[in-house]
């Protein structure tokens, strides 16, 4: 391991000390109330050191998201390591997404910052990257179980159909569903009352519909899904605070 010099240290610690104080405005204020004089009179810096360690504010942004990504990450990977049926460990990630959705709402409320707010094209390719990177190494956990699974003989994937094109469609239900549930105000009154219940049956009926074994009901899925939930919790809470230390 390369130790870094004291300058390098310090540089460290000064980046974290600004997105530190950037995230709460961020959350409380939005994309419109984060600016680079608000967070130099913050932090009593003049507003030329923000500038040497961010050159704009999507920087900033991007450098956040990245953050909040690790998290998602490092709850996929606790999720694909479970012991038990590949199946069993597609389930687990849909209790990862729940945990992150419910317990890390403003992580998730920032990822949606980058996909709606027009940052991502005035920010570096360096950050750029590390959301695609971040990205890529999520697919490929829920991919590898997707494989895994054809290789135990559980899962025989249509000729059509490629592992990630498969983890597409659960990307898409539950991150679709997920964003709808936290920013749409008229689910309750469309009769939609527990968004997260309705997410378990479309992915329970998504991976019966591929035979993916065990088949099972909804009932039996559900009880597999909450018990999961009691599992790895504990150790989601773990990486939540590790990550916000």
């Amino acid at each position: 391991m390369v130790e870094l010099t004291r300058k390098q240290r310090e540089i460290e610690l000064r980046t974290s000390e600004i997105l530190r104080i950037a995230r709460p405005i961020l959350i409380s204020d939005g994309f419109r109330g984060l600016s680079m004089d608000r967070l130099a009179f913050q932090m009593e810096y003049a507003k030329g050191t923000i500038y040497n360690h961010f050159k704009n504010k999507e920087e900033i942004v991007l450098a956040l998201v990245a953050e909040s990504m690790e998290i998602r990450r490092s709850l996929f990977e606790q999720s694909g390591i479970i012991q038990g049926p590949a199946r069993l460990r597609m389930m687990a990630l849909g209790v990862a997404c729940e945990f992150y959705t419910q317990h890390c709402a403003d992580d998730f409320a920032m990822e949606q910052w980058v996909r709606q707010q027009g940052i991502w094209d005035k920010s570096s390719e360096k950050r750029q990257n590390l959301i695609r990177q971040c990205e890529e190494q999520c697919m490929a956990i829920v991919a590898g179980i997707v494989r895994d699974a054809v290789l135990r003989q559980e899962l025989v994937l249509p000729e059509s159909l490629g592992a990630e094109e498969l983890v597409f469609g659960f990307w898409a239900i539950n991150y679709g569903s997920q964003v709808l549930s936290h920013t749409s105000p008229s689910l309750p009154s469309l009769g939609i009352s527990n968004p997260a219940s309705v997410i378990r049956i479309h992915c329970c009926t998504l991976l019966n519909g591929f035979h993916w074994n065990p088949v099972m009901d909804y009932a039996r899925s559900n009880q597999e899904s909450e018990a999961l939930a009691e599992k790895l919790f504990p150790v989601f809470w773990t990486i939540k605070n590790r990550n916000r230390a």
